[in-house]
C-alpha cells in the first residue's frame, strides 16, 4: 500500500565572508555598473556634441546662402551694366563674358548650399528622435551663427580629465577587474557557511499544522577546494593578466585624453586669432567695395 507524506519548508544559508571573496565580487559588480553609467554619459555627450555641430552647420549654410544671394544680386547688376556698356560700344565682349561667368559660377553654388542645409536639418531631426524634415519649419527663419565665448573655463586639468566619460569608464573597468583578482585569490581559502532549514512534515494531512509536525536544523558547513589549488592559481594569473590589460587601457585613455584636450585648446585659441584676421579682411573688403 502507498503511504502519503506531506512536507513543506525552506532552506537558507549564510556565508561568513572571512577572506573577502564576496565583498570583492560585489565591488566588481558595482564597478561594472559605474562603467556602464559612464558609457551612457559618453553617448549623451556625443549626442549633445553632434546636435550642436549640426545646428552650427545649419546656421552656417544659411549664412552662406545669404552671402551667395547677395553676391548674385550684385553680380546681376554688374552684368547688366557691362552688357549695356558693350551695346553702347564702351566695352568689349570679353568683359561681358567674364561678368556672366562670375554670375553663373555663383548661381551654381546655390544647389550645393541648399543640399547641405537640408542634410543638416534632417540630421538634427534624426538626432532628436524625429523623422527627417520635422525641424525644417522650426529652422526656416535664418538666424546668425552662434559665437562661442572667447575664454573657456578649463579648471584643474586633473578634474577636467575625470569629467570625461571615457576616462571614468576605463577607471571603473580597471577597478572591477582588480576586484575580480581579489575574488579569485579568495578561492584559495576555505569558505565557512551557516546553513539551516525549517518546515512542516507529517503522514496525515490533518496533523500537518500541529506543533509536533515542525522540524528545524542549523549547523556549520566548510568547503575548501584543496585539490583545485593549481586551477585556482592559474585563474588568479589569468585575472591578473586581464587586470594588466585594463591598466594599460586606462593609461592609454588618459594619454589620449590629454592629447585631445591639449589639441582642442590649442586649436580653439588659434581659431580665435584666425577669426580676428578674417574680420579685419572683411572690413577691408567692404571698404574696397
Amino acid at each position: 500500500n502507498g503511504t502519503d507524506f506531506y512536507v513543506a519548508g525552506f532552506d537558507a544559508g549564510w556565508e561568513i565572508d572571512i577572506f573577502g571573496g564576496i565583498r570583492r565580487a560585489v565591488e566588481a559588480a558595482d564597478a561594472d555598473i559605474d562603467a556602464n553609467t559612464a558609457d551612457l554619459a559618453d553617448v549623451m555627450v556625443s549626442l549633445a556634441a553632434e546636435i550642436g555641430q549640426n545646428y552650427l552647420e545649419a546656421r552656417t549654410y544659411q549664412a552662406r546662402l545669404d552671402v551667395a544671394e547677395a553676391n548674385i544680386e550684385a553680380q546681376e547688376a554688374t552684368y547688366d551694366l557691362i552688357r549695356s556698356r558693350y551695346r553702347a560700344g564702351l566695352s568689349d565682349e570679353l568683359a561681358v563674358q567674364q561678368a556672366r561667368y562670375n554670375l553663373e559660377n555663383t548661381r551654381s553654388q546655390l544647389p550645393t548650399l541648399r543640399t547641405g542645409l537640408a542634410a543638416a536639418k534632417n540630421r538634427l531631426a534624426v538626432l532628436t528622435g524625429q523623422a527627417p524634415g520635422a525641424v525644417h519649419d522650426l529652422l526656416a527663419e535664418r538666424r546668425p551663427i552662434p559665437v562661442p565665448p572667447v575664454e573657456v573655463a578649463v579648471g584643474v586639468p586633473a578634474e577636467t580629465l575625470r569629467r570625461r566619460p571615457d576616462i571614468r569608464r576605463a577607471e571603473r573597468e580597471l577597478a572591477a577587474q582588480t576586484a575580480r583578482v581579489g575574488a579569485a585569490v579568495a578561492d584559495l581559502y576555505p569558505r565557512f557557511r551557516l546553513i539551516g532549514s525549517i518546515g512542516l512534515e507529517s503522514f496525515e494531512s490533518g496533523d500537518f499544522f500541529l506543533s509536533s509536525s515542525r522540524y528545524w536544523s542549523i549547523g556549520p558547513s566548510v568547503a575548501w577546494n584543496v585539490f583545485d589549488a593549481g586551477a585556482i592559481r592559474n585563474n588568479i594569473a589569468a585575472q591578473t593578466a586581464v587586470e594588466e590589460q585594463f591598466r594599460l587601457a586606462y593609461e592609454s585613455a588618459v594619454l589620449n585624453a590629454l592629447e585631445e584636450v591639449e589639441n582642442a585648446l590649442t586649436a580653439y585659441a588659434e581659431e580665435q586669432l584666425r577669426r580676428e584676421r578674417l574680420l579685419e579682411a572683411v572690413d577691408a573688403a567692404r571698404k574696397a567695395v
